[in-house]
């Protein structure tokens, strides 16, 4: 099974992905935790929430590390931030869904409103879709773009991820705000 977590920045993806695991491991499930390498905002080694709150995760460069993982028996595989991942995040999840349970949370759009990485794909393949919204910075409405406030903000982290087109602007609070589609396109 395929579970997809998205919206925009500051919707509470990572949380409801940490919610998700934290009862994995409350039922005893055998889980495995992975992050792409680039989202190192908080920490390198963990999954975190804007909130603070976390889970141990492993750190990857892309898909191929997780390919290791279709012949081990765990009950739960859990993706943050699957954006960053190459187009080979899509058929992995693809294999892995298919003897155990996976769940995926990444931007489903970047900044500029475009389908962000394999996130499409990843969509369009899930049993099991949650898109959660944030509250517009603006004017209040439930918001479901991320904004990019200013990319030459002192310590922005500018990387390009192995897959991805262009560079990816890695920022928290600093750098982006979550905006409705309005207030988003008042701000282009």
């Amino acid at each position: 099974m395929l579970e997809v977590i998205c919206g925009p920045m500051f919707s509470g993806k990572s949380e409801e992905l940490i919610r998700r695991i934290r009862r994995a491991e409350i039922a005893k499930q055998r889980v495995v935790v992975f992050k792409h390498a680039l989202d190192d905002r908080y920490c390198s080694e963990r999954v975190m929430s804007h909130l603070a709150r976390g889970v141990q995760a492993q750190p990857l460069q892309g898909s191929r590390g997780l390919s290791e993982w279709t012949k081990t028996d765990v009950d739960l595989i859990a993706i943050d931030e699957a954006q960053f991942f190459d187009d080979g995040i899509v058929g992995v999840c693809r294999e892995l869904a298919a003897k155990t349970r996976v769940v995926v949370a990444g931007l489903d759009l970047d900044a500029k409103g475009e389908p962000f990485g394999p996130m499409p794909a990843l969509l369009a393949l899930a049993d099991k879709v949650v898109k959660l919204t944030a509250v517009c910075v603006q004017c209040g409405e439930d918001a479901t773009r991320s904004f990019q406030t200013d990319g030459r903000v002192t310590g922005m982290i500018t990387a390009s991820a192995e897959g991805l087109a262009g560079n990816i602007q890695v920022g928290a609070a600093e750098a982006y705000e979550a905006r409705c589609s309005r207030c988003w396109r008042s701000g282009q």
